[in-house]
């Protein structure tokens, strides 16, 4: 007789929580066709599933609660043993800062894991507007931050890159505005430049008329139909157009999220998360 596996059952239990697939593999750090084989793999062991699928995720099914009890429990149990005998445990404090808008579920995710697994670090996080993040490194405000620029130095490593394009509403045409309607980011930062030195090269006339400090906010407008923006194309969807040759627009940068440390090192909680981060980004 096959027994259930407490790896199957770490899985089962970050999709149960999650209610994807997908963002239940990015909880484990796996891919989403290796967390669809294992929940697969579970359910032929079981001889029953374990889900029903509900619009874009999941939901358990009756089968699926009888299990999530006593799947939490056992592996809630390991990783406590594993926290108790473990002579190498991860000790100290960590300043962290996190960008409000790119990647925030998903470094979320990350986070709470990494409390999980190391539950003596005392984590600071600061999420914000990541513009201030270099400063603070080099003040020694945070031991480690996220954020995006456009050209890494060397001591950023890049986590993931986002080309950027000119953006609008699909449902609305820009191209007889004489003036163009413009949405920017409302603080000092690449995104602004970038967008402004495409407007100028463009060489037509635009008005900015709304700004905001974030990327939700910044599409949110574009979404309205009340301006164009410049996003990185992990914002289009089906309700969005990228309008950069049709209105004349010359290639914009790519937007590149990185991960900086401070010169002052805090080896164990420092290196635990970096290692976490680039496990989950897969760098």
């Amino acid at each position: 007789m096959e027994s259930l596996d407490s790896d199957l059952l770490r899985t089962f239990v970050a999709v149960a929580d999650t209610g994807s697939v997908t963002d239940g593999a990015a909880r484990i750090y796996r891919s989403q066709s290796a967390t669809s084989l294992q929940i697969k793999r579970l359910e032929a062991i079981l001889g029953q599933s374990v889900f029903e699928r509900h619009g874009r995720g999941v939901i358990l099914n009756d089968t699926g609660r009888r299990l999530l009890p006593a799947a939490k429990e056992v592996t809630e149990r390991l990783d406590a043993v594993l926290r108790d005998i473990s002579q190498g445990a991860v000790t100290g404090k960590l300043r962290l800062g996190v960008p409000d808008d790119h990647g925030r579920a998903k470094l979320a995710g990350i986070i709470a894991a990494f409390t999980r697994h190391h539950p003596k670090v005392e984590l600071d996080v600061t999420c914000a507007l990541s513009t201030g993040f270099p400063d603070a490194l080099d003040k020694g405000l945070l031991d480690l931050a996220v954020y995006e620029v456009e050209r890494p130095s060397q001591h950023e490593v890049v986590l993931f890159e986002d080309p950027t394009c000119w953006l609008s509403s699909a449902h609305r045409d820009f191209s007889a505005d004489g003036c163009l309607p413009v949405a920017l980011f409302d603080h000092a930062c690449w995104w602004r430049d970038a967008a402004i030195e495409s407007l100028e090269a463009r060489g037509k006339p635009y008005r900015v008329i709304y700004s905001s400090q974030s990327v939700s906010g910044v599409l949110a407008a574009v979404e309205a139909g009340i301006a164009i923006g410049l996003l990185g194309r992990s914002s289009l969807h089906s309700g969005l157009s990228v309008v950069g040759k049709k209105l004349g627009f010359g290639k914009t940068p790519a937007s590149k999220l990185v991960m900086r440390a401070s010169e002052t090192k805090k080896a164990g909680p420092q290196d635990a998360m970096q290692e976490a981060i680039r496990t989950a980004f897969k760098v």
